[in-house]
């Protein structure tokens, strides 16, 4: 008995099938362990573009907002063999912990955010290393040096630093971070460490970000869901390649609005969309948790929108009033247990001065 053939007009179609199936097995069991974390870009009207995140994680994450000035000198906080720079830029960053930034703007309009990716591997750090820079700093040295993302990719190719990673306060795994970073143009990049070697995806298109698999993957995933197309079915769970596939769809699927305020309302939408609901927990998946808090950067009119699970008001601080000359100092919105302080409109000048937070280090 001879096996029936397919007829050449049928391939391409059947492929597509097994692509399609591969891809939801893959969505269907990829990122278990994923802190779920979403980051996305919108392409407003007239170039006006936006950036939000949201920072989830299983406790409090000690988040206070700062005003970082222009001209502060830093270093790596990796031992005698650390990176050092000074801030070129002052910015506005969301801390964790108070001993690293994990989310933030300078006042060029680069936006930086960090998201947990658990198969990050960094290279090994030793006497012989370039200079280490401490993973808690990652973000805050992108922030300080560049102004566009095309400027901080150039820079990071060139590899003038190890990232050194430590364990997350309280508990005794390593912090595994990937880097995304987006402009006022709308050009994003994201900077990932894989078997130990640096990878940075750079292309406007690349305009979300989550968690587990590493961004190839998220990529190819998402492919499928294009398919299917989202107006007919989107993945609902809160797996991270779920959450990718609803905010590609919906970051592009609502309108281009003409007014500002709109458009930090569409997006905050899409970011609450992709959200994880407050106090759920997932007996099986115990790294997936729940949102802690929401920014919005609007590159444009440079503010920088924040909002708490556990308050009733999203506020902003508006960066063109903020004072980033090194007189101005170093200054802190304390936002309270569980960000639970509640502000309301422009919270700029609620800022107090503070003595600035130590970066978390690894002294080897």
């Amino acid at each position: 008995m001879t096996r029936p053939s397919h007829r050449p007009d049928q391939r391409p179609q059947l492929a597509r099938r097994r692509i399609a199936a591969l891809a939801l097995a893959a969505t269907l069991f990829a990122d278990s362990a994923a802190q779920a974390c979403t980051r996305l870009v919108y392409f407003g009207a007239e170039g006006r573009n936006l950036t939000a995140r949201s920072m989830d994680w299983k406790s409090d994450v000690a988040t206070n907002l700062w005003i970082l000035p222009r001209g502060i000198e830093r270093n790596g906080e990796a031992g005698p063999n650390s990176f050092k720079w000074t801030a070129k830029y002052g910015s506005v960053i969301a801390s964790g912990y108070d001993i690293s930034t994990t989310d933030g703007v300078n006042e060029a309009g680069l936006s930086a955010n960090l998201l947990w990716l658990v198969e990050s591997e960094y290279p090994k750090f030793d006497a012989g290393s370039k200079p280490g820079l401490t993973i808690a700093a990652w973000a805050q040295y992108v922030l300080d040096s560049f102004g566009t993302v095309a400027e901080a990719v150039e820079a990071l190719r060139k590899e003038p630093f190890t990232i050194v990673t430590d364990a997350v306060p309280g508990e005794t795994r390593l912090a595994t971070l990937h880097l995304s970073i987006s402009d006022a143009t709308g050009d994003s990049a994201i900077v990932e460490y894989i078997g130990g070697r640096q990878v940075i995806h750079h292309d406007r298109a690349y305009q979300v970000m989550t968690n587990s698999p590493i961004f190839d993957q998220q990529l190819a995933l998402n492919t499928y869901w294009k398919q299917i197309g989202g107006t007919a079915m989107l993945p609902g769970t809160n797996r991270a390649s779920d959450r990718f596939a609803r905010a590609s769809f919906y970051v592009n699927a609502i309108p281009k609005f003409e007014d500002p305020d709109r458009a930090v309302a569409g997006v905050f939408s899409v970011i609450r969309n992709v959200s994880v609901p407050f106090g759920l927990t997932t007996p099986d998946q115990p790294n997936i948790s729940s949102t802690r808090w929401r920014t919005v950067v609007d590159h444009a009119r440079k503010l920088y929108f924040f909002e708490s699970a556990l308050t009733p008001n999203t506020f902003w601080v508006d960066l063109k009033q903020a004072d980033f000359s090194p007189a101005g100092g170093v200054r802190k919105l304390d936002l309270g247990k569980d960000q639970t302080q509640i502000y309301s409109g422009n919270a700029t000048a609620r800022f107090v001065p503070a003595k600035p937070f130590p970066f978390l280090g690894k002294n080897p």
